[in-house]
């Protein structure tokens, strides 16, 4: 510390002082320990070394312990423990929920010198024999109060707490003498520590803001398991158990919600007799009455400017509906008419056509021309129905049957046109996929696709990346489709031509019967043996009717695993199938769900990933 200077003494600078330098000190030790704990309570270090001054207070307080004996405590019922005080048990009635552990472990250690049986017995007192005697007590006070957990149940219902609420009568009177004491016997309850204080009449608006928030957000640690009516270690099996846990969970949330609005009515009420609110709010009504009243004025024209235009904004949006559903509504309407319009004269032009007998003579070209004027319905718009029906009035049989023929030639041409159109595209977009390189699609691979396309239906989840998995383990070309692959080529598979779809279908059954009637020829004169899947006369080569699937299937929840001749009983449940069909079948079967579901499991692990 620097002396002070003299009046006669002069100043002189010997050399400018370097600017201060910040420098990063880090804690070790046992300080980095209290740093720690700072931070993670989020006190300054000045409230840290206050909560050791109390620590060692207290400490201090444990050596001059003094105990006050239980004037009653030889008269105690050992039966009644759970209503008995157990701080007075032990002597703390003045400390309470204030007693460290240090000081209950000391106070025990001295009632159990002056009450043990043995003590006593040794003085020749008469003894209780069993748990009757009264040191059951002592023993059961420990037990509570050296359990933090059964501590807090018991300190939740101190028997010694004043839940009383002050009237708003007394609070009016004297306002901080009254509930003062009541709000900070009632802060043991709060789970924050050290929380603000009622303060005084000269309290500035923020502490007393604060205080109220507080109380109003009180997070009370406060529970009543300690008042169970029942104890589930005395249940007799595990339901009876839950019966007295849902029955003790609905009484202490009870208390708990009883609790909660005593807390509640205590801070309304201390709130509607605060003297410092009712000052504050009379400043705030003078505030408004004398300078605020311009302020509210512009607020109001503002206001109202707005619902101005939000009311027209609003008008214009229901005119704009308005027009738009009206001409829908017109739309709608010119539609049905033109609907009914074209009715009317497709069924014109069939009511005529129908009398001309369809301008045939035999019952085959009548059918033929029927399915033409039926194409004509379909296809000719209503200025085109109106032109050929207008023709077919007025002239003879033979110039009709002439405007018809021409009529069906146009549009079989237009058709045939659109056909065209259709092959050319699909063609042109085979071409620049094989062109591409890399991804072309072979018979192979079109039936593998329509395969797996029917074993994974819509619904499958990621059901195109589950179908290329499938693909990729199965494909003898060796190449791999991606989701986007498949989906093209099932979207272009959907466009084909009937006849091309049917081409596909017949050559994938022709590769199924070539695979399923050829017989290997270095066993053409062998017979058969029982593993050997081979299909000669006695096996059937068609294929699986839904039906014949049914009964399979029934019969192998019917006959399980460990029935006596399982295959034959099978066979005999579906007609016309043999025991090697059906077993043939069935592995089929399980290849095909084992297929699917190692081709599920990888994509399910890519998701994963």
């Amino acid at each position: 510390m620097l002396l002070e200077a003299r009046d006669d003494d002069e100043t002189t600078v010997f050399k400018a002082a370097a600017a201060s330098v910040q420098v990063l000190v880090e804690p070790v030790g046992r300080w980095f320990e209290a740093y720690i704990r700072r931070r993670s309570r989020n006190v300054s270090a000045s409230f840290q070394e206050l909560e050791e001054e109390e620590e060692s207070s207290e400490e201090s307080e444990d050596e001059e312990l003094q105990l006050e004996e239980h004037p009653m405590l030889r008269t105690l019922d050992p039966k009644d423990w759970k209503n008995q005080d157990h701080y007075a048990v032990l002597g703390l009635p003045h400390l309470r929920y204030k007693a460290t552990q240090k000081q209950i472990k000391a106070a025990h250690k001295s009632i159990v010198l002056k009450h043990h049986p043995d003590k006593r017995k040794a003085a020749g007192e008469q003894i209780v024999e069993g748990d009757n005697d009264y040191f059951t007590c002592i023993t059961k006070a420990i037990e509570i109060l050296s359990d933090p957990v059964k501590r807090r149940a018991f300190d939740s219902v101190d028997p010694t707490f004043d839940n009383s609420v002050p009237s708003k009568s007394e609070g009016k009177e004297s306002f901080f003498e009254v509930f003062a004491p009541v709000f900070e016997r009632n802060a043991r309850w709060s789970s924050k520590k050290h929380g603000p204080s009622l303060g005084t009449m000269d309290s500035s608006f923020e502490e007393v803001d604060n205080f109220y928030s507080f109380w109003y957000n009180f997070d009370s640690w406060r529970e009543f398991s300690y008042l169970d009516e029942e104890e589930k270690e005395k249940a007799e099996c595990r339901d009876e158990r839950r019966w007295i846990e849902k029955q003790n969970r609905a009484s202490r949330a009870q208390r708990k919600k009883e609790e909660m609005n005593r807390i509640r009515t205590l801070v309304d009420t201390a709130y509607s007799c605060d003297p410092r609110v009712s000052e504050s709010c009379s400043l705030w009504s003078g505030c408004i009455k004398s300078k605020i009243p311009a302020f509210i004025k512009i607020v109001f024209e503002a206001v109202k400017v707005r619902q101005a235009e939000l009311e027209a904004a609003r008008l214009a949006k229901e005119k704009e509906e308005e027009e738009a559903r009206q001409a829908a509504q017109q739309a709608k309407k010119e539609k049905e008419i033109q609907k009914k319009a074209i009715k009317k004269e497709r069924q014109k032009l069939r009511t005529t056509c129908k009398n001309w007998n369809y301008f045939a003579d035999s019952e085959a070209d009548s059918v033929k021309m029927m399915e033409e004027v039926e194409k004509l319905c379909d296809r000719l718009e209503l200025t085109s129905l109106q032109s050929l029906n207008e023709i077919l009035a007025s002239a003879s049989k033979e110039d009709s049957k002439a405007a018809v023929e021409k009529q069906v030639e146009e549009v079989n041409a237009q058709l045939q046109k659109e056909k065209d159109a259709e092959v050319q595209a699909w063609q042109a977009a085979r071409s620049a996929e094989q062109a591409s390189g890399g991804k072309g699609w072979n018979e192979d691979d079109l039936q593998l696709l329509i395969k797996a396309v029917n074993l994974f239906p819509a619904g499958t989840n990621a059901r195109w990346e589950v179908i290329a998995n499938y693909m990729n383990l199965h494909s003898t070309s060796g190449m791999k489709r991606t989701a986007k692959d498949v989906i093209n080529k099932a979207k272009n598979l959907q466009k084909l031509d009937p006849l091309q779809k049917d081409e596909i279908n017949r050559k994938a059954y022709e590769k199924f019967k070539k695979e399923h009637t050829s017989v290997p020829p270095s066993i053409d004169n062998a017979l058969p043996s029982e593993r050997f899947d081979a299909t000669g006369s006695d096996g059937n080569t068609a294929p699986w009717t839904t039906e014949e699937q049914k009964l399979l299937e029934q019969a192998l929840k019917t006959y399980p695993v460990n029935t006596p001749e399982r295959w034959e009983k099978i066979a005999d449940a579906v007609p016309e199938r043999s025991k090697k069909d059906c077993m043939k079948r069935y592995k089929e079967l399980v290849e095909m769900v084992k297929a699917k579901k190692a081709a599920q499991e990888q994509v399910a692990a890519k998701n994963k990933k």
